[in-house]
This record gives structure tokens, sequence and C-alpha cells, in this order.
């Protein structure tokens, strides 16, 4: 729990790091809504266990361990979840800027095609920039296991990119 006089820097904490934090989220489950709610729940983790938290070698691996974890715990209890509509009957966040990728969206929707580890696997090794290490030590797996999903994952991307990009070209002919 966070004391009295810990309160501000938490709130420091949580304030400098809760866009790149929603970035992330929004990575690992590509829905606006669903990062909200992971975020929440790791901030909520984080409170509680502040003084673990500080005492952290390092605070932001430890922080993306907590936020990964929390979605692949929400992925593995769909039940719990509540349904995605496709109409939303809110407009987005006009503060939340939008990336300027050409492809995002294309890539979003693989990402969304692949096992939730190896999105997991790609999100921590490429978008937080983490090393293989890092990468296993906030997912509980070997090295060699992110190695070898990130090359799997990777591999499944080119394909799914490429046959992407041959109906595309098809469609245009």
């Amino acid at each position: 729990m966070v004391s009295r006089g810990d309160e501000d820097e938490f709130r420091q904490f949580v304030s400098a790091r809760l866009d790149p934090l929603r970035r992330t989220a929004y990575l690992l489950c590509r829905d606006w809504h669903t990062a909200d709610d992971l975020v929440s729940i790791t901030i909520g983790k984080l409170y509680r266990h502040w003084r673990r938290v500080r005492a952290a070698d390092n605070v932001d691996a430890y922080v993306r361990g907590v936020l990964t974890h929390a979605w692949l715990d929400e992925r593995r209890r769909p039940w719990r979840r509540e349904r995605a509509s496709e109409e939303l009957p809110d407009q987005p966040d006009p503060r939340v800027a939008e990336p300027s990728v050409a492809d995002r969206e294309l890539l979003w929707e693989l990402l969304g095609q692949l096992a939730p580890r190896r999105c997991a696997v790609v999100v921590l090794r490429f978008y937080c920039d983490l090393s293989v290490e890092e990468t296993a030590e906030i997912l509980g797996i070997s090295t060699g296991t992110v190695k070898s999903q990130a090359a799997r994952a990777l591999a499944t991307l080119r394909l799914l990119a490429g046959d992407e990009m041959a109906m595309e070209h098809g469609r245009r002919a």
C-alpha cells in the first residue's frame, strides 16, 4: 500500500508513465477500452505493492511485466470480459494522437492473428525495445523460448503481410 508520504511519489510515477502504458496495452489488445481497463488493473496492483515496485531494480520492466500479465490473465478468462460491440456509442478520445504509420491498421490486424504469448513477445521486444532477457523475465519463460517465439511470430507476420499485400495487389490489377 502507498503510505501518505509516498502518495505524491506514486502519483508522479503514474502520471509520467500513463500514456506509454496505455499505448503498450493497446498494442497488446488492440482495443482502447480494454487497454484502459488493463492500465487500471495495473495501476491498482502497483498501488497495492508500491514498496515492492519502487524497490525493483528496473521499475519500468516491473510495470510492463504487471501490465503484460494482466493482459495474459484477461486472455485466459474470456468469460470475465464483456463482449465488444461493432458500434461504440461514444467517440474516440481526441487527446490521443494516432500514430503516423501508414499501415498501422494492417499491422494491428496482423498482430491480432498471433497467439497471445507471441503477440506479447513481439510487443515487448520490438515496441518496448526490451532485451531477450528482460522479455523472458517479464513473461516467466526462458530466453530460448523468447527467441523462438519472436522468430516464429515474425515469420508469421511476414507470411500474413505477404498474403495481404498479394491480395491488395490483386485487387488493383
